[in-house]
């Protein structure tokens, strides 16, 4: 069984590293450089710098900032928010990641997947699917939240993967920041519905939450808010998880 993986992101607004609860109510937490940095050396097993209001100021990535914080890594780093097309996944790999996330472009047209895929490698393509439930489905959403779609999480995974993405970073809209779990019949959903890794995000308040994403059939579990506070750290969430019986890195 492959090692799951644990993800710190960083919510990336202004050249900061912002935190808040349901994609809204941002606070500066830090440098992403620096936040970067410290984390890799606490043991995460990959970075995710994300450009939060790219997408929505329809805009480019901060393409500098994201040279800087990968320049630093030795960890695989997945760059997001504002890639439009495969020629801004160039654009991101030669600024130093390893993966590129894709969400609003995606949703508008899905052969950006297709183009990115034939021509860098599914491994390095992620659909990142921002999901808020509504009834009996969860509803994708995009620019940052802003934008409802009527799209179904679970069908549209499968669509990304078809396209080509490699991986699909899934994140509960409602669950995010509130540190009340995962949204684990989320992450069930759409691990049973796709043959590529699946990212949790969105809820971690402390390390059985991240056990709990990872036996619902994540792959990783993403962490952010509850590392920028200490309230835990990677090393005590892995320690955790190996104890769950549940293979995973040495931090």
């Amino acid at each position: 069984m492959l090692s799951r993986r644990i993800i710190v992101c960083l919510d990336v607004e202004a050249g900061r590293v912002v935190k808040g609860t349901g994609f809204v109510n941002l606070r500066d937490v830090g440098d992403p450089v620096a936040l970067a940095a410290r984390y890799e050396v606490e043991g995460a097993d990959e970075i995710v710098f994300l450009d939060i209001a790219a997408s929505a100021e329809e805009r480019a990535t901060l393409f500098d900032v994201a040279r800087r914080t990968a320049e630093r890594l030795f960890v695989p780093l997945t760059i997001g928010g504002g890639i439009r097309s495969a020629d801004d996944v160039g654009l991101a790999l030669r600024a130093g990641a390893d993966k590129v996330s894709i969400n609003s472009a995606a949703v508008r047209n899905p052969e950006v997947l297709t183009e990115s895929a034939d021509r860098f490698g599914a491994q390095c393509v992620v659909a990142s699917i921002d999901a808020k439930q509504e009834d009996d489905c969860w509803r994708v959403y995009v620019k940052g939240g802003r934008e409802r779609t009527e799209l179904d999480a679970v069908a549209w995974a499968r669509e990304c993967v078809a396209h080509g993405a490699g991986e699909i970073l899934l994140t509960s809209i409602d669950r995010d920041g509130a540190r009340t779990g995962y949204d684990v019949a989320l992450t069930r959903a759409v691990s049973g519905a796709v043959k590529v890794p699946v990212i949790a995000s969105g809820g971690a308040g402390s390390a059985s939450h991240v056990c709990d994403a990872l036996e619902a059939g994540a792959d990783a579990a993403l962490l952010a808010g509850i590392l920028h506070d200490g309230v835990t750290t990677v090393r005590v969430v892995k320690r955790a998880v190996e104890e769950a019986g549940l293979p995973v890195r040495s931090a």
